[in-house]
């Protein structure tokens, strides 16, 4: 639970932010609703001797009771709409240019990481190849290369609030920059067979020096 809130990224501020003014707007005109609704029922209650009035929901003194809080409720959604849209377009299309590329590829049932060896560069000799763990150096911008051999995957970490559907046949681009050391949990979010359940990876965050080492000491010699 404590791991779910951490913020590792560059974006997941901005994601929690939206996650809260939605939560806040829609909570504020619950509460509206449901009192209105409350005081409707105790203002017009059964009364000894009086009969109750057929009411169509035409009348013109009655419409106001709906169009004055669609119309509050369409000013808030074009908050919520506009904040949705910056928070989109930094994290799906803004592409930040790379200190560092790495290939993720989902299959049933683990993940495949190809991180750059000594030479900085994916898909020469020296690469590194390592099932369930995630190499990455923190505050680098990352650049990823997303792949499925089978079926459908999602490549989740919730730390940095980034989800993105694995499509096979297709390489999906995306982007992250760590913020914070650690080691952190990577899921996938998308159910693909009898072992989704277990298909569970580590990220592994740590500062230049620890990041040299790791890759150095792994790198295949050749």
């Amino acid at each position: 639970m404590i791991e779910t809130l951490q913020q590792a990224s560059s974006y997941a501020a901005d994601i929690d932010g939206l996650i809260i003014l939605v939560a806040v707007l829609t909570g504020f005109w619950f509460f509206v609703a449901q009192g209105v609704f409350f005081w409707l029922i105790f203002r017009y209650r059964a009364k000894p001797g009086k009969k109750s009035k057929y009411v169509t929901g035409r009348e013109q003194h009655l419409t106001r009771w709906i169009s004055f809080p669609h119309g509050l409720v369409l000013v808030c959604d074009v908050f919520i709409i506009v904040a949705s849209v910056n928070v989109w377009y930094d994290v799906k299309q803004r592409l930040p240019e790379a200190d560092r590329v790495v290939r993720i590829t989902g299959q049933q049932w683990a993940w495949t990481f190809q991180h750059p060896g000594s030479d900085g560069d994916l898909d020469t000799d020296d690469d590194v190849y390592v099932v369930d763990e995630l190499h990455v150096e923190v505050d680098k911008t990352y650049h990823f290369h997303l792949e499925a051999r089978d079926v459908m995957h999602s490549f989740s970490v919730p730390v940095f609030r980034l989800k993105q559907d694995a499509i096979p046949g297709r390489s999906i681009m995306g982007w992250f920059r760590p913020t914070l050391v650690g080691e952190f949990d990577v899921q996938c979010a998308e159910i693909c067979g009898i072992g989704h359940g277990v298909m569970a990876a580590r990220i592994f965050i740590t500062d230049e020096a620890q990041h040299a080492a790791w890759v150095t000491q792994n790198t295949p010699n050749r």
